[in-house]
């Protein structure tokens, strides 16, 4: 009960910094991108989440935007509720006018059915590529790999 009160403030937080910062500056409106990215998983709404991802959005193995979209509907049917905590967000803005980034972090994703414990867990470390398209931070890269792989 507390965890979804602070989920929601979280969230109202969230989107009325959105809202309110039209004009923060770009590493900050992306950092709230990923935010609002995390909440929509969490949430189990991955219509919001593909909002960020670009359409020629490329990942591991040359998966595409609707084969990322495929993958994060059938990982939440298999784990209907959700847990994404990630590490520190190192980000690197391109050269010049800001409009690319690089964003790095680890990530704990865990899921199951919502009983007690989660069932399944991943830590993940992440790579990905970041551009501004008409205001709004869109992903169109990403690399995944277990943490301490090779």
């Amino acid at each position: 009960m507390i965890r979804t009160v602070l989920n929601c403030m979280l969230c109202a937080v969230i989107v009325l910094s959105m809202v309110a910062c039209g004009r923060e500056p770009p590493e900050q409106r992306l950092r709230l991108t990923v935010a609002a990215m995390q909440e929509a998983v969490e949430k189990g709404q991955p219509n919001d989440f593909m909002e960020s991802v670009a359409e020629d959005f490329v990942g591991n193995g040359g998966l595409d935007r609707a084969g990322l979209q495929r993958l994060l509907k059938g990982q939440l049917l298999l784990n209907p509720n959700v847990t994404v905590q990630t590490g520190p967000l190192s980000v690197e803005m391109g050269p010049g006018d800001a409009t690319t980034a690089t964003v790095r972090f680890s990530v704990l994703l865990a899921g199951g059915s919502g009983r007690f414990v989660p069932e399944r867990g991943d830590m993940q470390e992440l790579v990905s590529g970041w551009r501004e398209e008409d205001g709004q931070w869109r992903l169109y890269s990403a690399s995944w790999k277990p943490v301490g792989a090779d």
